[in-house]
């Protein structure tokens, strides 16, 4: 019974650890660290940690992405007088705030806005040095670089946030605050600002593929629990030597709905639908305030959203437009 496995079992099997390969592809035992296992993380994933290989890039990621958290965790200790108690009981409402509209694009004084400028640059840097190391390794490993597309397109929508829309709105008081419920609050306001920005067709399209990926993740994670007393779980046998396991899962789904996705196919699907999600919202962020002030507004002109008249029961309603031009 050891061989069969459910979605409350998992059977963990270990030989010496793995250290990896070199760019010849041939075992290779110069990392760092001595690579050890956990019963513990062998419920979630592969047992093994380490070794460890960062590299000079990686390293000066972390060196970098450090300066930034101290940054930011330094000016929120100074919030609360110095006191840890404090900083601890607040954390959730400490914020690192971005300069005042009136700055513009230029480096404010520290206290106002400047270190928050000062800390992007090195969030930035941090970010962007290690998607290169993602680049690295897969070269080095002679694999495919989706994981470093994968990971560039949530780095578009951090650029958008941080970078590109304050540019073009010419404020750095535009980027989002670094902080837990002040960024929420921030996400709150700027769709209240832009007139709701469930409207945003480009967030519709966003909320789609994140739904989806949600989807396409627990149709695919179920099928292959549900054929891994099969070998479905060794993906890569069963894409180039179809055996019963994927047999059984395309005939479940072609009875299901018609249709079945491949064992490779499968993966490009999550893969796009989970990337196209910051894709499409980085392009509606970008799109706001920049080309459209209220997409409320907007969804009405274009039909998307219905225009108010008083025909609901209620005789003091008004639409939105006049209702934002009288709080103005």
């Amino acid at each position: 019974m050891a061989e069969y496995q459910n979605i409350f079992t998992q059977v963990q099997v270990r030989g010496n650890p793995e250290w990896g390969t070199d760019d010849l592809g041939t075992l290779t035992e110069d990392r760092s660290g001595t690579p050890f296992f956990s019963n513990l993380l062998g419920w979630f994933g592969n047992a093994q940690i380490g070794p460890i290989n960062t590299g000079m890039v990686g390293i000066a990621a972390i060196a970098s992405g450090l300066v930034w958290f101290v940054i930011v965790g330094m000016n929120m200790l100074s919030q609360v007088g110095w006191s840890i108690p404090e900083f601890i009981r607040q954390l959730f409402w400490l914020a690192l705030e971005p300069p005042s509209p009136e700055y513009g694009l230029t480096i404010p004084p520290l206290n106002d806005g400047g270190w928050y400028v000062i800390s992007s640059f090195f969030l930035l840097v941090a970010v962007m040095l290690w998607w290169l190391r993602s680049w690295q390794l897969a070269a080095e490993q002679k694999m495919g670089k989706h994981v470093f597309w994968a990971f560039g397109s949530a780095i578009w929508l951090f650029l958008v946030l941080g970078l590109f829309r304050p540019i073009l709105m010419g404020s750095w008081s535009e980027a989002v605050p670094y902080g837990i419920f002040p960024h929420l609050d921030w996400t709150t306001a700027f769709s209240i600002r832009y007139g709701n920005l469930y409207y945003n067709p480009f967030h519709c399209l966003s909320i789609v593929f994140l739904y989806g990926s949600v989807l396409l993740f627990a149709m695919h994670g179920a099928t292959i629990l549900s054929v891994t007393r099969f070998g479905g779980d060794r993906e890569l046998e069963q894409i180039y030597d179809r055996g019963t396991a994927t047999e059984r899962a395309a005939l479940f789904w072609r009875w299901t709905m018609g249709f079945n996705a491949t064992m490779e196919g499968i993966h490009r699907w999550a893969w796009w639908f989970a990337v196209l999600t910051p894709i499409t919202g980085g392009i509606g962020i970008l799109l706001t305030g920049t080309v459209v002030d209220n997409w409320f507004i907007w969804a009405q002109e274009h039909n998307f959203a219905p225009m108010y008249d008083g025909s609901y029961g209620y005789e003091d309603f008004r639409s939105y437009e006049s209702f934002i031009g009288q709080e103005g």
